[in-house]
């Protein structure tokens, strides 16, 4: 069990390193961070409650008296992360703007130890701090001289929003299926966020262009529904703290992915840091895969 989480939180933040790619080009064709996040959560929630309503209707009931769970990853995460992650990349660069938001496994471990007794282990912090430097590393953050103070509060925001999806759905797991809390966490998410993000206005711009279409679709199926879904069900058979370490793939892919795509430079800082990320999720993950085989 432990070993198919640990792939599946991989998975997660390969796909998830992968939204820069879409994002970006979908900015580029006059798509505002609110439209973006809008459209990203409509076509999560549609596609995966159609799939549930024709495979598995099951997973679709939960109890009135729960909403609350999902008002947390909805709401309190996925709507307030978003809002402080774009808010950041409007002040400040993108790297920057990324390792504030990779405070998150730093949050996740300070929160999981009172709430779910998870161990705050030597091994652990020497893994937060590699991983955290790595991220540094990639982002080229180190070469910055001035954050603005916004920038840096909307930043650190933006990292809590991130962290408290993993608490929030921890909570809910013990009730329902991942299917379930992911999409209800996307419905509400959707909800909270469609009136003020001009909808009709995203549809006329996706009317004028397939290319964008495509796009949306891809940034909902491939860098949202796929990861939520993997990291969710992987949250049933890894600490949260692990997995929010194992997730520090994320920036990992997404600056190969800039480099392959859109050209960017691969610099020695850029390469230390990918093996100081990789050396932290090996090091996290050192016990688990003989553990897993000595209990067969």
């Amino acid at each position: 069990m432990k070993k198919f989480s640990i792939i599946l939180i991989c998975i997660a933040g390969f796909c998830w390193g992968l939204i820069g790619v879409f994002s970006k080009t979908l900015s580029s064709t006059g798509f505002s961070p609110v439209q973006l996040t809008a459209l990203r959560c409509l076509v999560t929630a549609l596609s995966l409650g159609i799939y549930l309503f024709i495979f598995d209707k099951d997973k679709l009931k939960i109890y009135l008296r729960d909403i609350h769970y999902f008002i947390g990853t909805g709401i309190f995460s996925i709507l307030f992360f978003n809002i402080c992650y774009f808010s950041t990349v409007e002040t400040v660069s993108i790297s920057v703007a990324a390792i504030l938001l990779y405070t998150s496994p730093c949050i996740i471990m300070l929160l999981s130890a009172p709430l779910f007794g998870e161990k705050l282990t030597s091994k652990k912090i020497i893994s937060l701090l590699m991983s955290f430097t790595g991220c540094i590393f990639v982002t080229g953050i180190a070469t910055n001289k001035s954050i603005p103070v916004t920038g840096i509060l909307t930043g650190l925001g933006s990292g809590l929003g991130y962290a408290l999806y993993t608490i929030f759905s921890r909570f809910a797991l013990k009730k329902y299926h991942p299917f379930t809390v992911t999409f209800y966490t996307f419905v509400v998410a959707s909800a909270g966020i469609v009136l003020f993000s001009d909808l009709p206005q995203s549809l006329s711009m996706l009317s004028h262009s397939a290319v964008s279409v495509l796009f949306v679709v891809l940034l909902g199926l491939v860098s949202t529904l796929t990861p939520f879904l993997c990291y969710t069900k992987g949250l049933e058979g890894v600490e949260a703290g692990t997995a929010s370490i194992i997730a520090c793939v994320e920036p990992l892919v997404a600056t190969i992915a800039g480099i392959l795509i859109f050209n960017e430079q691969l610099t020695i800082l850029n390469t230390a840091g990918i093996i100081l990320i990789f050396a932290a999720i090996i090091l996290i993950n050192l016990n688990n895969f003989p553990k897993k085989c000595s209990s067969k």
